[in-house]
């Protein structure tokens, strides 16, 4: 089960999914982009389609998405990892060092929720 994205993530998820907006993330991430309301021929349409593109573009008319793509990238590292992906694969893909990987998936560790400075009461 991939973990849940963060708000700045979640109306790419949402529209995409999760492998498509891993794939996207990953394309576009840190550029700035243009959603046309109809697009025909562009980067975006060639790697979504033209039903995902025109989604996006709907969900930018209604609620605005930033201008610059977010990189995404602790998550789309926790995504991979989900898929059982070793960790220095996913550096040579995120074109990153094991060290920074191991850093995000940090963020995504499920925590204990007892905090270990509480008394137990039995």
């Amino acid at each position: 089960m991939s973990p849940a994205p963060p708000a700045n993530l979640e109306p790419y998820v949402r529209i995409l999914g999760v492998e498509d907006a891993v794939l996207f993330f990953m394309t576009f991430g840190g550029a700035e982009m243009y959603l046309a309301a109809d697009p025909r021929r562009s980067k975006l349409v060639e790697v979504l389609g033209v039903e995902k593109a025109r989604a996006l573009a709907q969900e930018d008319a209604q609620r605005g998405l930033p201008r610059r793509v977010p990189l995404g990238k602790p998550w789309v590292a926790a995504v991979l990892r989900s898929t059982g992906l070793p960790v220095a694969e996913i550096g040579r893909r995120m074109h990153t060092t094991d060290v920074t990987v191991r850093k995000y998936l940090k963020r995504f560790e499920a925590k204990d929720p007892r905090d270990p400075r509480q008394m137990t009461l039995l």
